[in-house]
């Protein structure tokens, strides 16, 4: 094969990506660095088949090698992914208009290209995919002509084994856990599957490491807990401005593209301060924030067979999470143009300044079937069971999503109960927290699931709203009920019914009597129905929140289980100064 065109290259990065994909598993098993976090190979697979599902080859090399860059940027996951996205990106700006590519253009364009990988990386570090994909990108400059895109593969891909042979030579992390580099490992399996398909379909070596890699894991300290990564859209980006924000908030960064699109991913303690100062830079699209201490925790530290999942509706504490492996799918948050996960890359003072700083109000969007997917994957290969808890299905899509994504894996023989709680906020997070004291006590699936269900009916929710004001701009509540609440000082009792959908529990025309409406009521239930449990969640009122905890106190004789910050999703709609009573019977 003389030269190389655009449906020759597609062709060749199908191949490649399958058989990465085949290896999916073993790339997780021996990522090590820059954390072993076991997610190499699900996010460079996730990276290269987005790409090839997304691109449409042409006849020119040059206009699907664009094409794939543009691709890649957008489907870009994980550290490798991005790195290998920025080095598509460098071919693509080295590659003119060639309509077909020798191997001599082939050679120059490519060692044109691995320094675009190099720049992409705050910190770059040798013995990684980027001292691989170098010293491949040098040989096939090096043979470039042989004039044989077979034969030219063929070279340079021993040279790439080779090097893939020697990171840990270069990295004492690799050297120590017993592993190469599993980003390395997994371009390097890209080219041989690339070259299979070059030469007549015929079956190229692959290799294969047996590693320890996840070992190091379990001893390593989770220092930055979240993976983050993003994409930036806008006309006139500054890439560079991009890259030093996001080197300010963590380690392991990654940035590259171009003056319409930036992807970045980051490992940080502190989501909320990368993501809200890039709404400024541009539009967010396609936010991830992987918990790295949690996937630590399945990995190595499971507490009990039975996976316990809920959405961030879910008011509970990230103590209480951690103390009970909960794990927690975000909701979506829409600011303008750009996109925000709940409980992490918004905070409620974020949200509250952009609600009361903006004419467009935030609204919210349920996770996709594909994120929910994603983790449900996850967890059934590290559970023998999988418990979900969501938000009520009268207010959100979340039940469904969550349904559909448990039909998806149905045939590995997981068993998996997606439970409607009907509820939301503190009262939801109560539910779950009890189905997690029943797991950590060892009762079964099915008693977990049984106790869950019956106590729906049991627990409820009070929120003390101030005003109708939020309600109107979400569209919860009309106009004009919004103006005679407001005329009259109204102070609503807001909760749901048996079914999850919202009500207006009672009226009040002073927060003062609001309050008293509150204590009477809780005063009631525990008499008729002795508490076993309750919460209070607050969107920026903790004195109000603190107040009355000291007051149901009290009354219950016990403290309540958490204060906390109510989701910002809900804070969307009950606006600021809300306080909500969840009690559980």
């Amino acid at each position: 094969m003389k030269y190389l065109n655009g449906y020759r290259l597609y062709q060749g990065m199908a191949a490649g990506t399958a058989a990465v994909a085949s290896q999916r598993k073993q790339l997780n098993d021996i990522n090590v660095f820059p954390v072993a976090d076991g997610d190499t190979g699900n996010n460079l697979v996730a990276t290269l088949e987005y790409a090839v599902d997304a691109v449409r080859p042409q006849s020119y090399a040059a206009v699907t090698f664009k094409s794939f860059a543009d691709a890649f940027l957008m489907g870009a996951r994980g550290n490798s992914g991005l790195i290998v996205a920025q080095f598509i990106a460098g071919i693509a700006a080295e590659v003119g208009e060639a309509k077909v590519l020798t191997t001599q253009k082939f050679g120059t364009i490519v060692a044109k290209a691995a320094p675009y990988a190099y720049k992409a990386v705050s910190k770059p570090t040798e013995g990684t995919i980027l001292t691989v994909m170098k010293d491949w990108a040098d040989a096939v400059y090096r043979f470039r002509y042989c004039n044989n895109f077979v034969q030219l593969l063929q070279q340079s891909l021993d040279v790439a084994r080779q090097s893939l042979a020697a990171t840990p030579e270069k990295l004492t992390v690799l050297r120590e856990a017993g592993v190469v580099d599993a980003g390395a490992s997994g371009f390097v399996h890209f080219l041989s599957g690339m070259l299979s398909a070059f030469d007549h379909g015929s079956v190229g070596k692959v290799i294969r490491q047996k590693g320890k890699g996840e070992e190091s894991m379990e001893r390593e300290k989770v220092e930055h807990r979240y993976c983050c990564e993003g994409l930036l859209t806008g006309t006139e980006l500054d890439v560079e401005r991009v890259r030093e924000h996001v080197n300010a908030v963590g380690d392991s960064a990654v940035v590259g593209g171009t003056a319409e699109k930036v992807r970045f991913h980051v490992h940080t303690n502190t989501p909320h301060q990368l993501f809200y100062p890039l709404m400024k830079m541009g539009d967010i699209r396609q936010p991830k924030v992987d918990d790295m201490q949690r996937q630590k925790d399945v990995l190595h530290n499971r507490a009990s067979d039975i996976a316990l999942v809920t959405d961030s509706i879910a008011d509970v504490p990230l103590e209480l999470q951690d103390k009970y492996q909960i794990h927690m799918l975000p909701a979506i948050l829409n600011v303008g143009n750009s996109e925000f996960l709940d409980k992490l890359t918004l905070s409620p003072e974020q949200l509250y300044q952009v609600m009361e700083t903006r004419e467009d109000h935030p609204t919210t969007a349920q996770p996709s079937v594909y994120v929910a997917s994603q983790l449900l994957e996850f967890l059934s290969e590290h559970y023998k069971s999988i418990i979900v808890i969501t938000v009520a299905s009268a207010l959100s899509g979340t039940f469904n999503a969550f349904n559909l994504a448990a039909e998806q894996i149905g045939e590995k023989g997981v068993e998996v109960s997606v439970i409607d709680s009907k509820l939301n906020a503190g009262a939801q997070g109560l539910l779950v927290l009890k189905a997690a004291e029943d797991i950590a006590a060892g009762h079964s699936h099915q008693q977990v699931v049984e106790t869950v269900r019956e106590k729906i009916p049991n627990t409820k929710i009070y929120v003390s709203v101030s005003s109708l004001k939020y309600m109107v701009k979400g569209g919860r509540v009309s106009p004009m009920q919004g103006f005679l609440a407001n005329a009259l000082n109204m102070k609503p009792i807001a909760s749901l019914d048996e079914e999850g959908r919202g009500i207006s529990f009672a009226k009040a025309f002073s927060r003062s009597a609001n309050r008293k409406k509150i204590v009477q009521l809780v005063k009631d239930i525990h008499r008729d129905a002795p508490l076993e449990k309750y919460a209070i969640v607050h969107a920026r009122a903790q004195q109000r929140a603190d107040d009355l905890a000291e007051t149901l106190k009290e009354i219950t004789g016990f403290e309540p289980q958490y204060i906390m910050e109510i989701s910002t999703a809900v804070a969307l709609n009950a606006g600021p100064d809300c306080v909500a009573v969840c009690l559980m019977s």
